[in-house]
């Protein structure tokens, strides 16, 4: 399983992967959490989440996509950064974070191969996650404009953050297949949100597509033609019950993204504005 490391906020010690139940902060599942191994598996389990806190753990465990279980493995226990040695690594799917009531959501892409693959938490502990946070802390959701660590202090309020898929993909690309089979933990999100969302903010264009394509499958009403991403891109959403929902695009916080300009901070600030 790879060196014993200490948890950089706890100080606790891991294997790499870390097992479930083993006290990683925010860890959701147990020894006991049911593991989907296909997609059939997968679709069934979202389905029957009876809350976030159900879905987050079965998440996390989630072995349906044999090619990302080996990369984010391998990433664990032998692919660190120089800088992240001494530590253990998460080596999961990573789950939801935020407010279980929120009345919004994010959608991002993918978690990344030293960021959540690493922390278990979802936009930790990379630069994405640090330009995410301080954005979101600006606008009054985030509890601080920083997060590095499972177990910092950092909370959401009417917020949670989601991916498309779940799993860090090697060169942070996955396959239509994965798309495909990780959807239904998105379908379910966007069911159990439904009776108080009221906006998604997706983060480029696979969080775009992801969304659509789960709201329509999670029974809500999507214009025709599919409205097209775009940073700034609206579009009007209806629940089930006929509550309207905007969804409202961003480029993604990428590195590419940041460090080139072509998001700046007052950007990313006006499409978080409008949620």
């Amino acid at each position: 399983m790879g060196d014993l490391r200490p948890h950089p906020v706890t100080g606790e010690v891991f294997d790499s992967p870390v097992p479930p139940g083993t006290g990683w902060p925010g860890d959701p599942a147990t020894p006991d959490t049911p593991v989907a191994h296909t997609a059939g598996e997968v679709r069934r389990l979202a389905a029957t989440a009876e809350d976030t806190t159900e879905l987050d753990a079965r998440v996390s465990v989630c072995r349906a996509c044999r090619r990302l279980v080996r990369w984010r493995e391998s990433v664990a226990r032998e692919g660190r950064r120089a800088a992240f040695a001494d530590q253990p690594y998460w080596g999961r799917p990573g789950p939801g974070f935020g407010d279980p009531e929120a009345d919004v959501l994010v959608v991002g892409l993918a978690p990344a191969a030293n960021g959540t693959n690493r922390t278990g938490r979802i936009f930790t502990g990379d630069r994405s996650g640090d330009w995410l946070y301080a954005a979101l802390h600006r606008a009054g959701y985030a509890s601080q404009p920083g997060s590095w660590a499972s177990g910092d202090g950092q909370s959401l309020r009417g917020m949670r953050i989601v991916a498309a898929v779940r799993c860090a993909p090697p060169e942070n690309r996955p396959t239509p297949d994965e798309r495909e089979t990780c959807g239904p933990w998105l379908d379910r999100e966007l069911v159990l949100a439904a009776p108080r969302l009221r906006s998604v903010l997706a983060l480029g264009a696979i969080g775009w597509e992801a969304t659509l394509a789960g709201a329509r499958r999670a029974g809500y009403e999507v214009p025709r033609p599919k409205p097209r991403f775009g940073h700034g891109a609206e579009a009007q959403l209806a629940t089930p019950e006929g509550r309207p929902v905007r969804l409202v695009g961003s480029y993604h916080v990428s590195q590419q993204n940041t460090f080139t300009g072509k998001l700046t901070e007052a950007m990313l600030d006006d499409v978080i504005a409008r949620l």
